[in-house]
């Protein structure tokens, strides 16, 4: 292994555990590790999962009840490749607008084409400094990517500071299943079998070591709803996916 290879696993692991020396070096590394691997990402997404990650995205979509505000404007956080927006813009009966904030501009070029830009609007953005007024979002939504935000406690209360009163916020990440021969298996695929698929075929080297230790370091279920709380968030519920390899959490302003 190259001393060159050494350094990329270092600086992963770190980004991942939280241990770089500030969070803007954690910025830094997330946003170049997405957009060096947007090419292959959807595909490695449905690889890797199976495909059950639409599922959860359905779910993930219904908890945050836009049909009381079929024409309100959405935010979709850490927006990725646009799967999340394109999948709320295609619901029967939705009116309104999304918003895809990213900050790894090759990530939301990778989905542009998935729905009208007049419906969904990518917009490169860092999720701790959202360029929009106060009480603007009708509705939010994080798919697997709140773990990524350099800090947790500021991402939660700029998305806040961005709802409207009573609009709701749902987070959907991957978990931990709690049954042990479950979580035995789910470990050594995790962190076994998926840095391995990842790497041969996205070409990246560290990106799906980051990943099984960015969703280890992750607060867990009720960490997570502890922490939604004190950024103002109030009715904080959660529920876990599939055995608990996903959670959504979902919280009220």
């Amino acid at each position: 292994m190259s001393s060159t290879l050494d350094t990329e696993i270092r600086e992963a692991r770190a980004a991942a555990e939280g241990s770089l020396s500030s969070a803007a070096t954690k910025r830094s590394y997330v946003r170049r590790m997405f957009s060096e691997i947007a090419p292959r990402y959807d595909l490695l997404n449905r690889l890797l999962s199976l495909g059950i990650d639409r599922r959860w995205r359905t779910v993930a979509l219904q908890r945050l009840q836009w049909p009381e505000r079929p024409q309100g404007t959405y935010l979709d956080l850490c927006a990725g490749t646009l799967d999340v927006g394109a999948a709320l813009s295609a619901l029967a009966g939705f009116k309104g607008r999304i918003l895809a904030a990213d900050f790894a501009e090759p990530m939301l070029r990778a989905g542009v084409g998935k729905a009208p830009r007049e419906v969904l609007a990518p917009v490169v953005a860092d999720a701790l400094a959202l360029p929009v007024r106060d009480d603007a979002f009708d509705g939010a939504i994080v798919a697997f990517g709140i773990r990524n935000v350099a800090n947790l406690d500021e991402g939660l209360r700029e998305v806040r500071r961005t709802l409207k009163p009573g609009a709701r916020f749902v987070i959907l990440e991957f978990s931990t299943p709690g049954l042990p021969l479950m979580r035995a298996g789910y470990l050594f695929y995790f962190h076994r079998i998926l840095p391995l698929i990842g790497r041969l075929i996205s070409g990246h080297r560290t990106a799906y070591t980051y990943l099984p230790r960015s969703v280890a370091n992750f607060p867990e279920t009720g960490v997570l709803a502890a922490a939604m709380s004190r950024a103002g968030f109030h009715d904080v519920r959660w529920e876990t996916l599939t055995f608990g390899i996903a959670a959504l959490h979902v919280g009220t302003k």
